[in-house]
């Protein structure tokens, strides 16, 4: 919707965009929580070394009680009810139009609103003490965190408000480099500036890189090009939060990592299986954000919309997806028909990190002296889900059947077998 408001040259009333943020928020809520207690969380409170048959969210609601599962559930429920009122429907809202919004929200459903945003602070708040019970107080997990096998260190990238604060709807990118320190600031629609993509013959999805730096392989440092772009970079890039008790978190955070502070911010943390406590950072943000624009004494205005005139013919538009950064961006001829477009999802700008991390991960762990166990295999998926991919929307697969194919050598480099599905 930001990138067709820019397409037709028409700027939506403040309202509109609390209504949409508004939306972003709920969504956020629901996401997040079923990465940590569906997809990414059971390797920590079930166990890495835990078959899969139990690493799944029924493990978790074993692990920590029947009750805690229906809390999941009921917090998916809330927000996604939230997410259909506001929006018109649960899946593919459609509410949303260039210039604004559709519907107004109403005395009534802002009251109820209000009711499930401070359900989702204690929902948040629980979940943050969840991780430190289940996982910051077990030493082996701990280690785990901090060792060398998920540890990086490369620029980071996110948006930020005015005052360099964590803001997940709208701002300028942002961009520091492995030592904590500013590289480039820039608004969305000069993403082609400052970004570049590559392409390799063999996948499907596509390289971003800084543009300034350039593709050097992939390797990390300040010489590489390679950028991360998730929760855990939303941290680094930003030099505070703006609601209370999510940066109350965002600073034990840093200072339970050991991370110092220089020239007035904390140094960025290169622990990447530390992003899933990021996660429940930006949660509890989500959720605190969400009560603000509930109580936003704006939100119920009816004015929602502003119709469009005429077609610029060009437009980006960016927000923070719960992956990351997330750009779209299209061009249309004089009737709006579009001609042109490019989609640079958060899995995408993830993508060469996502294989730094398993390409680290596999010769850390993956040794001749070591068994191959699901275990151990299982700690190299825990180097990608940790960015919790969406390879269905970085790939763009039309007939929506993806083709792999899977090439298997030896240590001597003479191809073993091609396992094909395409």
């Amino acid at each position: 919707m930001k990138a067709l408001d820019n397409l037709f040259g028409v700027t939506p009333t403040v309202t509109a965009q609390k209504i949409r943020e508004l939306l972003y928020m709920a969504f956020f809520v629901t996401d997040h929580a079923t990465h940590f207690y569906v997809l990414g969380g059971p390797d920590f409170i079930v166990g890495p070394d835990a078959p899969p048959s139990e690493r799944n969210i029924f493990g978790v609601i074993r692990k920590v009680g029947l009750s805690v599962g229906k809390e999941v559930i009921e917090c998916r429920a809330r927000n996604h009810h939230v997410i259909k009122m506001l929006g018109g429907r649960g899946i593919h809202p459609a509410a949303g139009v260039p210039g604004g919004w559709s519907k107004s929200i109403s005395e009534e459903e802002r009251k109820e609103i209000e009711e499930i945003a401070k359900k989702n602070i204690d929902f948040a708040l629980f979940s943050l003490k969840t991780f430190h019970d289940i996982v910051l107080s077990n030493k082996d997990y701990l280690d785990l965190i901090t060792s060398d096998v998920y540890l990086h260190q490369t620029y980071y990238m996110g948006t930020v408000d005015e005052k360099n604060q964590l803001n997940l709807y709208n701002g300028k990118i942002r961009v520091i480099n492995p030592n904590g320190e500013e590289f480039k600031k820039f608004n969305p629609s000069e993403y082609t500036k400052y970004i570049a993509e590559r392409v390799e013959s063999w996948t499907y999805l596509k390289f971003p890189y800084l543009r300034e730096i350039g593709w050097k392989g992939f390797i990390d440092g300040s010489d590489s090009g390679i950028y991360c772009a998730t929760p855990l970079a939303r941290l680094n890039v930003s030099d505070r939060l703006s609601t209370p008790r999510a940066q109350e978190h965002f600073e034990r955070f840093y200072e339970f990592l050991g991370s110092n502070k220089i020239n007035g911010r904390y140094k960025p943390v290169h622990h990447r299986l530390a992003t899933h406590w990021a996660r429940l950072i930006e949660l509890l943000y989500a959720s605190e954000r969400m009560l603000e624009l509930a109580t936003d004494p704006e939100i119920t205005n009816p004015d929602v919309r502003v119709i469009p005139e005429r077609i610029i013919g060009e437009g980006v538009g960016s927000v923070e997806a719960p992956r990351g950064t997330l750009i779209h961006h299209y061009q249309t001829d004089d009737k709006g028909i579009i001609k042109k477009a490019n989609l640079i999802v958060a899995t995408t700008n993830n993508y060469a990190a996502m294989c730094l991390s398993i390409k680290k991960a596999t010769q850390k762990l993956i040794t001749r002296e070591k068994i191959i166990t699901d275990g151990l295999l299982n700690r190299i998926e825990m180097a990608f889900r940790l960015y919790d991919p969406c390879l269905s929307c970085a790939t763009h697969s039309i007939p929506g059947k993806m083709p792999m194919i899977v090439t298997i050598y030896n240590n001597k480099g003479d191809l073993v077998e091609v396992i094909r599905r395409d």
